[in-house]
């Protein structure tokens, strides 16, 4: 009986990991060039406002996830969000009007936050305390193959003048999703959710001093994250000149890390190591190697291939780490601390550009780098306080 349950089990992540590898490629493929697709339609200002207000209404959405699980289940908010979508992405590709694209731009880049944090609720009731690390660097490990497999495929799919081909690729990704998602969990049980609270829940997480730690660790990491997604690819577009195409192989390189790293060190965090120092080491690797990037204002492909590969493995060492220790912390009867734990994404899209448009007051856009070097390297203070869970 036992043996047959494990099989189960075994097969339910399984599920869980090709249901988190669809939904990721779906985002993969146009994060790279949405910054640069809204931009043949309006000026750099109102494509950073659109990012602000998809912070906003991504915030709100997940504050609002409790209640909704609450209400309906997980399992009704995951297909549900997942056909929203559908509706989103077809009116994308079928428009040409800003006034139209805009506000189900912004609606899309926020449903799909949500249903990723469906994804992590169906991942939360089967993980097990003794196998977070191995669980969710297996579980990472499949979103990021098709984070590795975004960039160069998006480069496909847009020529210089028209990215509508990336968001019909990804519009057409839904459907298998929608599908797979119904085949995995027509069976999922909620726990029983208690009510939120928000002034409750960030109390908790005040008082918990590894967590508010572990949460201003992925605040750092997430800002990092949207700082890349947003200005990186406009500055070797529009500063140094590279092709889409080519901006794709760059991309491509730079995300093998969390392929090729994450699982075996969340393992390596389960059985020998603990999570703070994997933690601290990731974060100088990035904090260095980004900043290493103002001596490189060159068009070379190799050289920011390897530089970009070189910060993304100390992203991926960062965050299978900050993921392990979050989840060895909470449970699944703690929604609203997950909401609130994948808040710190779309606040990252308030952050980084305000640290830009300050920045730009003082340098130049190729020394914001070493800003963001900077701003990575002082997670150290907050990263060696923390208690291990081993």
């Amino acid at each position: 009986m036992k043996h047959h349950h494990g099989i189960r089990k075994t097969a339910t992540l399984y599920g869980i990991g090709i249901v988190g590898f669809f939904s990721a490629l779906h985002l993969s493929l146009p994060t790279y060039f949405n910054s640069s697709f809204l931009s043949t339609f309006t000026n750099g200002e109102t494509v950073g406002l659109i990012y602000l207000i998809i912070s906003f209404v991504t915030i709100i959405g997940f504050l609002s996830m409790d209640y909704i699980l609450q209400k309906i289940g997980n399992l009704r908010a995951s297909l549900i969000l997942i056909i929203l979508q559908i509706i989103i992405f077809y009116g994308i590709i079928t428009s040409d009007s800003f006034s139209v694209i805009a506000p189900l731009f912004i609606l899309g880049m926020s449903v799909i936050s949500l249903i990723g944090f469906t994804i992590d609720v169906f991942l939360q009731k089967n993980t097990d305390l003794a196998n977070t690390g191995g669980i969710r660097g297996f579980y990472m490990t499949a979103v990021n193959t098709a984070w590795v497999l975004g960039p160069l495929l998006g480069g496909m799919f847009i020529t210089e003048t028209n990215y509508k081909g990336v968001y019909m690729a990804a519009f057409a990704l839904l459907f298998p999703l929608l599908y797979l998602v119904y085949k995995n969990f027509n069976n999922f049980r909620d726990t029983h959710y208690v009510k939120f609270s928000l002034r409750g829940t960030i109390a908790r997480i005040l008082k918990n001093k590894d967590l508010t730690r572990i949460f201003s660790i992925n605040i750092v990491l997430q800002t990092f994250y949207a700082w890349m997604a947003i200005y990186t690819p406009l500055y070797l577009h529009s500063n140094l000149g590279f092709s889409w195409s080519e901006i794709g192989i760059i991309f491509t390189i730079m995300l093998l890390p969390f392929v090729l790293i994450e699982w075996p060190l969340g393992k390596l965090a389960d059985k020998k190591w603990g999570e703070k120092e994997i933690l601290a080491i990731g974060f100088i690797i990035m904090a260095i190697s980004t900043g290493a990037l103002i001596l490189f204002p060159v068009k070379s492909l190799i050289t920011w291939s390897v530089i970009l590969f070189i910060t993304r493995i100390g992203a991926a060492a960062a965050e299978v780490m900050i993921e392990t220790y979050f989840f060895k912390k909470v449970d699944g009867h703690d929604p609203e601390i997950l909401s609130m734990f994948r808040v710190t994404r779309p606040l990252s899209y308030f952050i980084a550009p305000v640290i830009v448009t300050v920045g730009l007051f003082y340098t130049t856009d190729l020394y914001l780098f070493a800003i963001l070097g900077g701003l990575c390297l002082l997670t150290l203070w907050p990263i060696l306080r923390i208690k291990d869970t081993g």
